[in-house]
């Protein structure tokens, strides 16, 4: 803890509370600033250096850059504190390395609030050195020159005494000022009326200096000190002053050794990004003191290694600052921001402040207040703040006084009472921004993730550069691999769309709606301007277009052609969009729009794959009876629908839907087709379905259909040859689930007469099935499986139940009954009659209804006993033919175990 919480403790009268500024632990942070503190030292400490040597690369700063309100100025602080003495650090963070050297701390606020200025820095970091003392001569006489030039009639310890540094770092400065003034007057033999004139005493050093007299050979070791004390004394010439600083620590004896560590915070505050005079100055001193260390906090990070700033700035370019250039290689991208919880590299000496971990705010949140050291803020009060922080301390802070706030009314808060948006986060970000990159920030919240690009044509903008400069802020996180590479901060999103914008620019309705309308069409042109079937560009499209349109209520536009190219590929990752506040918890319910209906049709299509088709079929009959889906997106939720009720064992209803899809004409009227001859062959009328097969084509997936007719006949090279022209074609057309399932269906019909080659068939099956979520083609393959191991000490039957309980789960009829149909191969091929005659007990009830009735009779023909029961099945050959065959893939393979 860092001390009392005024602000909270002035905001109740609860005597018995106590509250504490709660530093949660930055270890992270610490253990980089202490290690390059003690590079820095080793540096300094070596033979080779040179403390005027004013080419070498500087390697003495440190940024933590970060967002506002996530912990900077606290760091800032807690550093200061560790550095000072070993009784102010965090037992957690260790002992540092350099035990032994004196370190002097000197923290200096640079914001506009605590009114400081360059004459101010240069002197609270002299002011600092006071503790050393000794006189510093050649800083002192600069500076006192200085003075008296641009501030006559105010004197100098006046000035100490009310800008609070004579408080803070005693009075010892003006007297050494003095004495080295003195000290130089009686080394030049000046009477002692001049000897107190500076300007006289100065301009007498010069002459002594540049006739190198032996009186002033303490202070001839500084090369430049007789430049700087001709130069005219304005502001320019300050600035080269803490050069003579840093030559006069390095003169120090090595008992009063000294290692200065200067931390500037919110250095955001010495200017903008176009009028960099402040920020000049102010790298001049960090360049001029390379034995100094300097530690600077700010929202964004330090540009100085950027060659592009030449001129802007004095030092410039990767050479000059080695350790602030950004990494590069594949390697680095991804941490570039964001990457871990508390700290993210950008450079060697760059790092992002990055959010608390979750045990860390409720550490936090229960150790801001408490009474008799128990947490007043509630468990189930703290879980909220911290889900909905996103690790932000700021949002911590402000909500423990929105507790506070409800005390007051005396009304113990619950933890709905902080689902809330603070609309302070929207000043403490828009505040260092341009008017142009507020009015990005605004547009890209609209979007999950976004590039360059994206972000300029949905803010409206015909030019980059505010994009661009947008994605250099810290509250912009950057994942390199993703789709498009830059998302905001959870936190700042939720902020800027969901809080009460009191800005003087904040958005109307009709702005937020216009920022979507264009998100919208940029999404749409990026889609259709990508590569041919890039199926990442067209689900990450999918999900943002979805979003908008649904939460702005826009017309489907580009959507409904990308959805028919989503189902197109029969691939199923999820698109559905997150769930907007509020929205009713039912499935389905809600739904008032066509966006709402597409989400909801192509969120339930790819949750088939992880339901039981009940669930799919209820929420489909729901959204089609909504009337909200356009046309043949229409067609689409009916033709699914029929396929959910046919995966269900619905025959006639999935016959009605396929029959209307089929009539309409539409996109969907080849599968439909396909539908209907896959239902007559459930129903065993093969010549029914083996006749549509020529009139389906590539649409109607001819070839698989074709092989579903031959591998209940036996014929098992007829099937596999009719899959692999379906697996061939379709991955002609670039169709990967179709490609995926044909492969699937040719192992299956191969492992029934080579367990070696069908040993290949379902590794290639599981290598098209990877990235691919297609529950009812992985059952097949794990089938297969089973049917290569039949008759093997394999654990087939093991496996078969917990196959079986699988499939029940799903609620597809076709999968159990195909696993019912291996396990009687098994159990016809080690001749186990009593297994044989249970498994077909279970295949009769299970295709009681009529579908797949002759799976009975293919398992009665596989074991070569007496069927008293056949099936209506109407085959395409005679049903010996079929009997002989199924009886010879049997008999085969026990010959071949047998062999073994």
């Amino acid at each position: 803890m860092a001390g009392r919480d005024l602000r909270a403790l002035f905001s109740s009268n609860d005597r018995g509370m106590t509250t504490a500024e709660a530093f949660t632990n930055r270890e992270a942070q610490w253990e980089l600033v202490a290690g390059a503190l003690a590079e820095h030292l080793a540096h300094v400490a070596a033979p080779g250096f040179d403390v005027e040597d004013l080419q070498a690369p500087r390697n003495n700063v440190m940024v933590f850059h970060g967002i506002g309100g996530i912990g900077k100025t606290t760091l800032s602080r807690k550093l200061e504190a560790a550095l000072a003495g070993a009784e102010h650090r965090p037992a957690q963070w260790g002992e540092p390395t350099w035990n032994g050297t004196r370190i002097r701390p000197v923290r200096i606020d640079l914001s506009r609030s605590a009114g400081g200025d360059f004459e101010h820095l240069v002197l609270t970091i002299r002011a600092a050195l006071a503790g050393i003392g000794r006189p510093l001569p050649a800083i002192d006489l600069a500076l006192r020159r200085y003075w008296e030039h641009q501030h006559p009639g105010d004197p100098l310890e006046e000035y100490l005494q009310r800008g609070g540094l004579a408080a803070r770092f005693g009075k010892a400065m003006p007297q050494q000022m003095q004495s080295a003034l003195a000290d130089v007057a009686q080394a030049l033999l000046l009477p002692g009326t001049v000897g107190t004139a500076v300007g006289q005493v100065t301009g007498s050093l010069v002459r002594a200096l540049r006739e190198r007299r032996q009186t002033v050979r303490a202070l001839a070791g500084c090369t430049r000190l007789a430049d700087l004390l001709e130069a005219e004394p304005d502001i320019d010439a300050l600035s080269y002053y803490p050069h003579l600083l840093s030559w006069e620590l390095a003169q120090l004896p090595a008992g009063k050794k000294v290692a200065p560590v200067i931390l500037l915070d919110t250095f955001e505050d010495v200017g903008d990004r176009t009028h960099r005079d402040l920020e000049r100055l102010i790298q001049r001193v960090v360049w001029l003191m390379p034995n100094c260390f300097f530690v600077i906090t700010s929202r964004s990070r330090l540009q100085w290694a950027e060659p592009a700033l030449q001129g802007q700035l004095d030092y410039t370019g990767p050479t000059a600052w080695p350790g602030l250039t950004a990494p590069s290689g594949p390697g680095a991208l991804p941490q570039a921001r964001g990457a871990l919880p508390g700290v993210g590299p950008v450079g060697g000496r760059q790092v992002l402040v990055g959010d608390f971990a979750p045990e860390d705010c409720d550490d936090y949140l229960a150790r801001r207040l408490e009474a008799d050291g128990t947490p007043l803020i509630p468990e189930p009060v703290r879980d909220v703040i911290t889900r909905r922080s996103h690790g932000l301390p700021l949002y911590l802070d402000l909500s423990v006084m929105r507790f506070l706030e409800f005390r007051r009314t005396g009304r113990v808060p619950g933890p709905a009472d902080f689902e809330h948006d603070y609309t302070a986060l929207i000043a403490r970000t828009l505040a260092d921004l341009t008017p142009d990159e507020r009015h990005v920030l605004r547009s890209v919240s609209l979007l999950d993730a976004f590039d360059e690009d994206l972000a300029t044509q949905t803010a409206g903008l015909t030019h980059h550069g505010a994009a661009r400069r947008l994605i250099e802020r810290p509250f912009v996180n950057e994942n390199a691999f993703g789709l498009w590479p830059y998302y905001l901060h959870g936190l700042i999103r939720s902020t800027i769309r969901g809080a009460d914008d009191l800005t003087d620019d904040r958005w109307t309705p009709t702005d937020w709606q216009q920022a979507a309308a264009r998100a919208l069409r940029a999404l749409g042109t990026q889609w259709t301007a990508g590569p041919d079937r890039d199926r990442m560009l067209l689900v990450g499209c999918l999900r943002q277009g979805l979003t908008l349109v649904r939460d702005f209520r826009l017309d489907l536009g580009w959507l409904t052609d990308a959805a028919w190219a989503y189902v197109s590929d029969s691939v199923w990752e999820p698109v559905s969009p997150p769930a907007p506040a509020h929205a009713p918890a039912t499935a389905g319910a809600g739904v008032e729009t066509a966006a709402d209906a597409l989400a909801e049709l192509l969120s339930t299509l790819a949750r088939r794959q992880h339901e039981h088709r009940s669930i799919t079929a209820d929420r489909l009959t729901a959204l089609t009876g909504t009337g909200l889906l356009p046309g043949e997106l229409h067609d689409m939720a009916l033709y699914y629908l029929a396929k959910a009720q046919r995966d269900l064992g619905r025959s006639e209803d999935s016959r009605r839907g396929m029959s209307y899809v089929a009539d309409a004409d539409g996109r969907l009227a080849p599968a439909a087709r396909r539908g209907l001859a896959h239902l007559a062959r459930l129903a065993g009328n093969f010549p029914t379905a083996h006749a549509v097969v020529p009139t389906l084509g590539w649409a109607g997936r001819h070839h698989r259909v074709d092989g579903d007719i031959w591998w209940p006949h036996g014929d098992m090279q007829r099937a596999a040859a009719a899959y692999e022209a379906a697996r061939n074609e379709a991955a002609q057309h670039g169709v990967a689930g179709e490609r995926a399932t044909s492969q699937a269906q040719r192992a299956f019909a191969l492992a029934f007469t080579d367990p070696d080659v069908a040993h290949d068939e379902i590794d290639l099956a599981e290598q098209l099935l990877t990235g691919l979520d297609l529950r009812a083609t992985a059952l097949t393959v794990k089938i297969a499986a089973l049917v290569r191991d039949a008759g093997t000490d394999r654990n087939v039957p093991g496996r078969v139940e917990v196959l079986r309980a699988e499939i029940r789960a799903s609620g597809l009829v076709a999968p159990e009954a195909m696993l019912e149909l291996a396990a009687a191969f098994h159990h016809a091929v080690v001749n186990d009659a009593n297994a044989a005659t249970a498994t077909i007990a279970r295949l009769r009830r299970l295709t009681s209804s009529g579908n797949y009735a002759y799976y009975t009779d293919i398992a009665h023909h596989m074991a070569n006993t007496e069927n008293d029961i056949l099936s209506a099945a109407r085959w395409i050959d005679d049903e010996a033919t079929v009997h002989h065959r199924w009886q010879a893939l049997t008999i085969t393979r026990r010959s071949r175990l047998h062999q073994r």
